[in-house]
């Protein structure tokens, strides 16, 4: 038998983000295109989406969630017919596991990564020359100093 926790479900809405989960009605169009659902066999946005919504955070808010296999590709909140933007709960899960302490091992040099250079892989004349070769734009430097802002000056 399984027992909703209202009190999660309430917490995940408070998340940015997190707040349409329980308008999913498990139709199943946000697995269709998911890549990571393609390469996976344990991650499944349909199923997230129902411990979601049945508030089961000791499947969700784990140190080994499968949440952190999704793309954030955005697939999935392309083809929501009910527009509950699955990416953006499963972004809300995974902050609310990086509040807990659970967050994988090499989550913490990307945030310090972003934070400081404001890229989670920094940019560099090397990169720009292979996007030049490529025909591609290059790529600019973010202003840190706004995100250091909007980050209240914390690195990581």
């Amino acid at each position: 038998m399984v027992k909703v926790s209202f009190a999660f479900k309430s917490t995940i809405d408070a998340m940015i983000g997190g707040a349409g989960h329980s308008l999913c009605f498990q139709c199943g169009a946000c697995v269709g295109d998911c890549p990571a659902a393609q390469y996976s066999t344990r991650f499944n946005p349909r199923q997230i989406m129902l411990d979601a919504v049945l508030g089961l955070a000791d499947r969700l808010v784990t140190e080994d969630s499968v949440v952190w296999e999704c793309t954030n590709c955005d697939n999935c909140f392309d083809h929501c017919p009910q527009d509950v933007r699955p990416v953006e709960v499963i972004l809300a899960l995974k902050n609310m596991i990086h509040q807990a302490g659970l967050s994988p091992k090499n989550v913490a040099p990307l945030l310090h990564s972003v934070a400081t250079t404001g890229c989670t892989v920094a940019v560099s004349e090397l990169i720009n020359r292979r996007r030049r070769e490529l025909g591609l734009p290059e790529l600019v430097r973010p202003p840190v100093d706004e995100l250091q802002k909007l980050l209240g000056d914390k690195k990581s």
